[in-house]
């Protein structure tokens, strides 16, 4: 997954987009602005979710034969070289006749993410391997030609939809298994023939995924950067509003197309191609201003480069509960979603570490959730403590910096419509004092709330800051004279 989105053209930008709206594009994005629909809305309300890479590359688990592959286990079937294992693809490519999950249990999974405080899923029905954890009928290379048999995807969706976890399906473009796939433009008759043979069965694929599954929220593409892929911008356009004319209300991310001048994320003219910006993988906006007001989310793994079941996190620093929490606070604060990743094993577990950390955060989110779930960017800036987020009349601070000396100033500028009126903290109720320190040119007022006696909180907390309406009235002192 990761590996293959370091090009430029393919990263999250981290310069606000300009709009130009000066190249004729028939390809290009399909809206200006975000979406407005009850879909979209709840997709803004998610706050947290979780990601799911599984399949046959769970088996090796990033290693053969006491050899170790050096990269993110799930593009383990692309090892070459010296240093893998002789035969190594046709090895990969019968590792299905192994695949038999016996602990698997969609339910267990599920109630795991939810007590993680996950609102969504992202699921990966075929990685990059082309192998498929649902029965399709377009190929032979499925999970009911396995010892296992049974339709994983389809227990997946219905177990965490009852959990009431909305579910998305990843999808990856790419399918190394299948003849006609092409990673480069095809220059041949025979090349040109054999992708198109590929485009009508990921086609077929796509909405037969959507019949299975009818459920299903939207679809994460991935593998969308191969130049074969890039130069089928009609074909890809078509696909996609096929798909959206099926299922209304599905929701697709930036990197699924490029229009005709092979852009993607923003078109020629940086306009959002797709529902949200889906750039943002395993790293986080530097500001709002970046992101400049559109819908975005990002995708993070536990250790550093690890989307699949890897058997050997020893030499990788793995991502704590308070790590999570401060990225899905920064997330949450720009109008962003947090999607953390998990991969199970070959058996079907998630391993303990991950298991261990979702109870974690599920602790803290559980304890702090109304400072994420349904909140906005709150308009103001950053504050030192931690990050805003607001949702109504309420601002709530999330406080992962402690002051030392007890309080709380919260810089509000004055062109701001709302002031705070009354502070809860741990369910105390607190005051709150403006500040007159004849500091009348600068762009803000300052708000004091002075934290409890005794008060020594463990981890990171919120702020519950009442506001309301006021015309911001204050001295003015004479300026010195020299």
């Amino acid at each position: 997954m990761a590996l293959a989105i370091g090009g430029s053209t393919a990263m999250a930008q981290q310069t606000a987009v300009v709009k130009t709206d000066t190249i004729p594009l028939k390809y290009g994005a399909h809206r200006t602005g975000n979406r407005n629909d009850a879909e979209m809305e709840r997709w803004r309300d998610y706050g947290l979710g979780q990601f799911i890479h599984w399949g046959v590359y769970a088996i090796p688990g990033g290693h053969w034969e006491g050899k170790s592959y050096n990269g993110a286990a799930e593009w383990i079937r692309s090892w070459g070289g010296n240093g893998a294992p002789a035969n190594w693809k046709e090895t990969y490519d019968n590792l299905y006749k192994q695949f038999n999950p016996v602990d698997f249990d969609a339910k267990k999974w599920a109630k795991q993410a939810k007590d993680m405080g996950a609102k969504y899923l992202i699921f990966t029905t075929k990685h990059h391997d082309g192998f498929c954890l649902w029965p399709s009928k377009y190929t032979e290379y499925t999970i009911k030609n396995t010892p296992y048999k049974k339709d994983i995807v389809k227990q997946v969706v219905d177990a965490y939809n009852a959990e009431g976890i909305d579910v998305y399906l990843y999808f990856s473009i790419i399918d190394w298994n299948h003849p006609g796939y092409r990673s480069a433009a095809p220059k041949t008759e025979k090349d040109s023939l054999a992708y198109e043979d590929f485009k009508q069965f990921t086609k077929n694929q796509l909405l037969e995924l959507l019949e299975r599954y009818p459920s299903t929220k939207g679809f994460w593409f991935d593998g969308t950067w191969d130049q074969a892929w890039i130069k089928q911008a009609g074909f890809t356009d078509a696909l996609e509003k096929e798909l959206r004319k099926i299922h209304p209300g599905l929701i697709i991310g930036s990197r699924f197309r490029a229009d005709e001048n092979g852009k993607r994320h923003f078109d020629s003219n940086n306009k959002l191609m797709g529902d949200y910006e889906q750039g943002w993988e395993r790293k986080l906006p530097a500001s709002y201003d970046v992101v400049a007001g559109r819908d975005w989310d990002c995708v993070m793994t536990i250790p550093p480069n690890q989307w699949g079941y890897n058997s050997d996190w020893k030499s990788s620093y793995v991502k704590t509960a308070s790590d999570l929490s401060q990225m899905l606070m920064q997330a949450v604060s720009m109008n962003g979603n947090l999607v953390i990743n998990f991969g199970p094993d070959g058996k079907g577990n998630i391993r303990p570490e991950e298991g261990n950390i979702a109870q974690q955060l599920g602790q803290w989110v559980g304890q702090n959730s109304e400072a994420i779930y349904g909140t906005r960017y709150a308009g103001l800036p950053k504050p030192d403590y931690g990050y805003y987020t607001k949702k109504g009349q309420q601002l709530f601070l999330t406080v992962f910096n402690q002051p030392v000396n007890k309080v709380l100033r919260l810089a509000i500028p004055r062109d701001y419509a709302d002031e705070p009126k009354q502070v809860t903290v741990a369910g105390k109720k607190l005051s709150v004092k403006r500040i007159d320190m004849g500091m009348d040119r600068d762009k803000n007022l300052y708000y004091d709330v002075v934290l409890p006696d005794g008060f020594s909180p463990k981890q990171p907390y919120v702020m519950t800051i009442d506001m309301e309406k006021t015309n911001k009235k204050q001295s003015t002192f004479g300026d010195a004279k020299t």
